[in-house]
């Protein structure tokens, strides 16, 4: 096992890698991790770092505070005219597309609240796991600013009559109705929150990331085509997979009866 390194020292964004496992911890918990213009480029900036860096395996996004995120920082925005706030949806934006473009799995370790793009931000992970006291929610339309953005996400995730009834109502829902809706995959109570993210980056680790990263991409580009056409697209990704030397290990190691010896 790697010994952890030092956490970064960027003051909206704490790194932390330990075991092939890059921490990215939203740290400004006093203002529940809004997304400040900052803490969107911080994000970005890491993610943009654990892409290009081999030893990083998976993602996990974390939060210090009573609270994941409440999603867009609405002083920042109501100071703000109409070119900032383009910038800043822009580089909301990339930021949650970079979650699917990464060729690693992302995670998110959610407790308290994650509302608006906070949602949003939990949505675009490939994994979640939340606390038994977590809550989420689109209220914007309380505010007189409904949620596009974020349903862009959480619709992916969620029916469209659950997503409309959050979108239409701001009301939060709990945890458990989460993890009923499929927004998230994992509640369990708070203490068992980091174990609960364990067990799902140890599964990680022991599969190929030459793999992973191939099938990553082939599912985030194939859910929004016709069928035939993901049909298509899918059965040259097989291919291309079993052309990996880690296909030709996985598949002798289980004809072997053995366990694999991943070369990615």
């Amino acid at each position: 096992m790697n010994a952890p390194v030092e956490a970064g020292v960027n003051p909206f964004v704490l790194t932390d890698t330990s075991a092939g496992v890059r921490t990215l911890t939203m740290n400004r918990g006093e203002r529940f991790n809004a997304l400040s213009r900052d803490m969107l480029a911080a994000l970005e900036r890491e993610l943009d770092a654990a892409a290009e860096d081999a030893s990083v395996r998976a993602v996990v996004i974390a939060a210090t505070g009573r609270g994941f995120c409440a999603g867009h920082d609405l002083k920042e925005l109501r100071q703000s005219g109409e070119d900032v706030h383009r910038d800043i949806f822009a580089a909301c934006s990339r930021v949650m597309m970079k979650l699917t473009q990464l060729p690693k799995p992302t995670i998110a370790r959610v407790h308290g609240i994650a509302t608006a793009a906070g949602c949003q931000l939990v949505s675009m992970c490939d994994l979640a796991v939340a606390a038994d006291t977590a809550r989420f929610a689109l209220p914007g339309v309380n505010v007189g600013v409904f949620c596009s953005t974020p349903a862009v996400g959480v619709g992916r995730n969620v029916g469209r009559k659950r997503v409309m009834e959050m979108l239409l109502t701001g009301d939060p829902i709990d945890a458990a109705t989460a993890l009923e809706w499929g927004l998230v995959n994992r509640v369990v109570p708070l203490p068992e929150l980091d174990a609960a993210v364990a067990h799902f980056t140890s599964r990680i680790l022991a599969r190929s990331a030459a793999v992973i990263a191939l099938g990553k991409r082939a599912f985030y580009r194939q859910i929004d085509e016709t069928l035939g056409a993901a049909y298509d697209s899918t059965s040259e990704v097989m291919r291309c997979n079993l052309a990996l030397p880690d296909s030709a290990e996985g598949i002798d190691a289980f004809l072997e009866k053995r366990a694999p010896h991943w070369r990615s």
